[in-house]
């Protein structure tokens, strides 16, 4: 980094805004935040907001991508580190041992992080969310890899999602500490995330229509048996719900590989259908 660099960043962040912005944007991580959420989280209006983030931008500090109608915001992680870098080359005359910590606050590694892709939230859909809806969540958070936030709801939620659920996501490695049953109203408010798409597993939902999302979600359906409705021995039961998980892993490992930010929404639309239909036809499409 060279001086007048940084001194362009001390330059931005000698507004106090700004450097609460900066703030927040470091708290948010690497998937950003909305301009109009930044906006309401420091009680500015949008234009004194979108003001001082592009100043932010421009000083290198932060990179911005638009997803639909927002603008989201994001700290530059590398730039942060270049900036300690900087400060900390020449510290105690190339002695860096009598500078303390200085010099191991942030990695050597300098990671080009200027290809900012925010996250995708997703929301599975089934009647009680107690089982096929739940599996999902989990397997999709898991396997996301940054690039998903995985939420599930029901249109007449259980009580708690089953044990026999809960138990075999547990065993395969699944955090189930946050798996709980919920309606699908707590995704319709003004708080509620932006929902880039929602997928139904079950045939109908017992013949309910879905809310309305929102008109930037893309929908599909991925029908598959209900686990509450599984018979048999308590090994053939096990089985079945084995088979389910296969089955949903294999469908979501399709979906993450899907070239998300390049296809259009009937194209995305499409995708999903084939993914339900026969992820096999799908697979084929994605390699």
């Amino acid at each position: 980094m060279e001086i007048t660099d940084a001194s362009q960043i001390f330059a931005a962040l000698s507004q106090e805004t700004r450097l609460g912005m900066l703030r927040l944007l470091i708290e948010a991580g690497p998937n950003g935040l909305p301009a109009g959420e930044i906006a309401d989280r420091i009680g500015q209006p949008g234009s004194t907001t979108s003001f001082h983030l592009g100043a932010l931008e421009r000083s290198g500090l932060t990179q911005s991508i638009r997803r639909g109608r927002q603008i989201v915001h994001a700290v530059r992680i590398s730039a942060l580190r270049e900036l300690i870098a900087f400060l900390s080359e020449t510290c105690c005359g190339g002695r860096p041992e009598l500078c303390g910590d200085i010099t191991r606050l942030m990695p050597t590694l300098i990671e080009d992080d200027r290809a900012m892709v925010a996250a995708f939230n997703v929301l599975f859909l089934c009647t009680r969310n107690s089982a096929r809806s739940i599996m999902a969540e989990a397997i999709l958070q898991t396997i996301g890899g940054g690039r998903f936030n995985a939420y599930s709801a029901g249109s007449d939620p259980a009580p708690k999602p089953m044990l026999q659920v809960i138990d075999r996501l547990d065993a395969l490695g699944h955090d189930v500490s946050k798996l709980h049953a919920k309606s699908w109203d707590e995704f319709m408010g003004p708080s509620a995330p932006r929902l880039d798409f929602v997928i139904a597993l079950c045939d109908t939902l017992d013949g309910q229509q879905c809310p309305d999302f929102g008109d930037k979600a893309v929908t599909g359906a991925w029908p598959l048996p209900d686990p509450a409705k599984f018979t048999g021995s308590d090994a053939e039961r096990a089985i079945l719900l084995n088979e389910l998980y296969a089955s949903l892993r294999r469908r979501l490992d399709i979906f993450i590989s899907l070239p998300v930010t390049t296809l259009d929404r009937l194209a995305l639309k499409a995708r999903l259908d084939e993914i339900g239909g026969d992820p096999t036809v799908a697979y084929a499409r994605s390699h």
